[in-house]
């Protein structure tokens, strides 16, 4: 995918300033995903930006000894999915209106707490700035590809009106908001700027010849997601069985992966590694999340339904297999392969369908390189991390100068 800027990035903003004070942010996210690439934005702001984060579904663990969490957390039964029919319904019996009524009565108290607000999600981050009266804010959309469906008109409008800056992942969104009106710019895929990098050797664990991470997501289908993917590994001849790698999302728990599947968990290892999970047929190393970056590189191939990760692995040029989860919406998962092409190979969810397409894989390196190729291009590349520090560094060093001038 091609970096486009379409427009200046304006570094004006609506937002009161105190002179004299650290330069201060909020970072408002939803999603474990959205999570850890907030995360990795604050640890990349420069000397004199603070930052805290709004984690506005689930735990927030991300942020967890990165910056001070502030604000009320939905956790919601469905978690955030309406692909099953009374998933709304669920909702609001388990209290959504009063959290959503505690998340907008908290946003209006940190009116003008703030020099500047960065939304990392889709845009229902932006529709609760909205009502609760924020504005000039940036938007880093890492939800709309540029496939599918684009913004709604009144989708559109509350954006527009909300944010001062877009970074879209495709150059043709950021065109569309551009005709009407807005600022908006391409520089990649903010994915990719924050691919996760931990303390972990997977090259020390290889003994095969080839390697692949499994990535089940982190939502409540995730323990279902990793039987089958084990099942299909059993399905693979002994002399073809790769060296596999677990990446476990934080949410995940051990214990809770070796029930579904029979295998047995020992704990153990060294930095990120966490021990494994075993019998006489498999051995899967189990490795914390914030390791990916490094079992992608020793990686060949990726059997994969976490929506993040499966993005940051294409982008990093290891083919993904991977099918419907139960929790991702028709309509949702068409728009990703149109996007993704070849990159991911999509099949039914079954152990003989996942079986086929990872032998066929680690069995041809010509098509397992020509499907690299393309995740990489159709994933795009990195930059928009840098390109939103820029600007938060810019209007810091505005408000120096005014505070200079003032003096």
């Amino acid at each position: 995918m091609r970096r486009q800027h379409t427009r200046p990035i304006p570094a004006t903003g609506s937002a009161e300033v105190q002179d004299g004070a650290d330069y201060r942010v909020l970072i408002l996210s939803n999603g474990h995903g959205e999570d850890a690439i907030g995360a990795e934005l604050v640890r990349r702001l420069p000397a004199g930006i603070t930052a805290e984060a709004y984690p506005t579904i689930g735990s927030g663990a991300a942020y967890q000894g990165v910056c001070p969490i502030v604000g009320p957390r939905a956790v919601l039964p469905s978690e955030g999915s309406r692909v099953h029919r009374g998933s709304l319904r669920a909702d609001l019996r388990g209290g959504a209106i009063g959290r959503l009524v505690a998340g907008l009565r908290f946003l209006r108290t940190l009116r003008n707490r703030h020099d500047d607000i960065v939304v990392v999600g889709d845009s229902l981050g932006i529709i609760a700035l909205w009502l609760a009266g924020h504005r000039e804010v940036l938007f880093l959309d890492v939800y709309k590809t540029g496939f599918g469906r684009p913004y709604g008109w009144l989708e559109q409008r509350l954006v527009l009106r909300t944010a001062r800056h877009v970074f879209s992942r495709s150059p043709e969104l950021a065109a569309v908001l551009n005709r009407a009106g807005g600022a908006a710019s391409c520089h990649g895929n903010v994915m990719l700027d924050t691919v996760p990098r931990g303390n972990f050797d997977a090259s020390a664990h290889r003994s095969s010849p080839h390697a692949v991470t499994l990535l089940p997501g982190s939502r409540g289908d995730a323990p279902e997601n990793f039987a089958l993917f084990a099942a299909a590994l059993r399905l693979l001849p002994a002399a073809q069985r790769p060296d596999v790698f677990l990446a476990l999302a934080g949410t995940l728990d051990p214990e809770t992966l070796a029930s579904a599947t029979g295998l047995t968990f020992a704990a153990g290892g060294t930095g990120d590694g966490l021990g494994s999970l075993e019998d006489e047929d498999l051995l899967i190393h189990l490795v914390r999340g914030r390791a990916l970056g490094n079992l992608l590189e020793a990686s060949d191939a990726a059997l994969a339904l976490s929506g993040t990760a499966a993005i940051q692995a294409m982008g990093s040029g290891v083919p993904v297999i991977g099918f419907r989860g139960a929790t991702e919406r028709h309509s949702r998962f068409e728009a990703e392969s149109a996007l993704f092409g070849p990159g991911r190979i999509a099949v039914a969810p079954t152990p003989e369908a996942l079986a086929g397409s990872l032998s066929h894989l680690l069995s041809d390196p010509e098509d397992r390189a020509r499907r690299a190729a393309i995740g990489r291009e159709r994933v795009g590349g990195t930059g928009t991390l840098e390109a939103v520090l820029g600007v938060l560094e810019h209007r810091r060093r505005q408000r120096s100068a005014r505070a200079s001038a003032s003096a």
